[in-house]
C-alpha cells in the first residue's frame, strides 16, 4: 500500500474543501413565493399582488425583444412599468432600484423597489 505523502494529503484536503459547499445544497422545492431552491434552476412562479397600494407582477418573459441580463427571461412590473431585474450567479435577484441589496426572489425585488420608491412612480428605464 502506498504511503501517504504530504502533497497527497494537501491535495485531498483542498478537494474536500472545494466540494463542501456543494454538499450543503438542498433538494429542489418551491416555497410560497414560487422560488425554486437548489436542484435544477427554474424560472420562478408568476405573481400578481397589491403591495403597499402598488400592483406588483412577475412572470416569465414572452421574449418581446428586451435583453434580460441573465435573469432567465423573467419580467417584473410595478404599476405596469417594467422593473429591470437581474439574477446573480448565486441565485439572488437585484433590480435597478435596489441594486446593492440582493433578495431571494423577483417578488422580493418588486417589494424592495416599492419600499425604496416611497410612493414615487417607477419611471420607464430606457432600452439600449
Amino acid at each position: 500500500m502506498p504511503e501517504l505523502t504530504r502533497r497527497h494529503a494537501l491535495a485531498v484536503a483542498a478537494a474536500l474543501t472545494a466540494a463542501a459547499p456543494l454538499a450543503a445544497v438542498p433538494a429542489a422545492r418551491a416555497d410560497d413565493d414560487g422560488h425554486h431552491h437548489g436542484g435544477t434552476p427554474g424560472s420562478p412562479a408568476a405573481f400578481d399582488e397589491i403591495y403597499k397600494g402598488r400592483r406588483i407582477q412577475g412572470r416569465p418573459a414572452s421574449g418581446g425583444g428586451h435583453h434580460h441580463h441573465g435573469d432567465g427571461g423573467y419580467g417584473v412590473f410595478v404599476d405596469g412599468v417594467e422593473l429591470h431585474v437581474m439574477r446573480n450567479a448565486d441565485g439572488s435577484w437585484i433590480s435597478v432600484i435596489s441594486h446593492y441589496d440582493p433578495v431571494t426572489t423577483p417578488r422580493a425585488a418588486a417589494r424592495a423597489a416599492v419600499d425604496e420608491l416611497q410612493g414615487a412612480p417607477l419611471l420607464p428605464f430606457p432600452a439600449n
